[in-house]
């Protein structure tokens, strides 16, 4: 009987830790509007040639956009004009991004991203 009431309670204590370990995990993957504007930011600056804006910050910049309950919506300007719609889920921080030139009304799916990939890691 003490074997059956030990293995009940370790097998219990397994399944508890399992569990939050799973409620962490899917904790650390969400995102808020913060994360999804600093995350965008860090790409563009990645991926962007930001020195043309250096006499003229408003030729390039990254604002939120419109907000769903599924995604946060982060516009990126270039200084060409055109924009770059990053639409960052909320639940796993996956992100796709859609090319947009209004002189030209063009509108074209350009790529995804993991917003994690861009966010510092805090540690502690």
């Amino acid at each position: 009987m003490k074997y059956l009431t030990l293995t009940l309670t370790l097998s219990l204590m397994l399944l508890a830790s399992c569990r939050q370990g799973q409620t962490i995990e899917a904790q650390t993957s969400a995102v808020t509007a913060e994360m999804a504007l600093e995350g965008v930011n860090k790409y563009c600056h990645d991926e962007y040639d930001w020195s043309v804006a250096d006499g003229n910050p408003e030729m390039m910049y990254d604002t939120m956009g419109d907000e769903t309950e599924a995604e946060y919506k982060v516009i990126f300007r270039s200084y060409t004009g055109s924009f770059v719609h990053f639409y960052v889920n909320k639940a796993d921080g996956q992100t796709r991004m859609v090319d947009v030139v209004p002189a030209l009304n063009i509108e074209e799916e350009s790529g995804t991203i993991d917003i994690h990939d861009y966010l510092e890691k805090k540690i502690g």
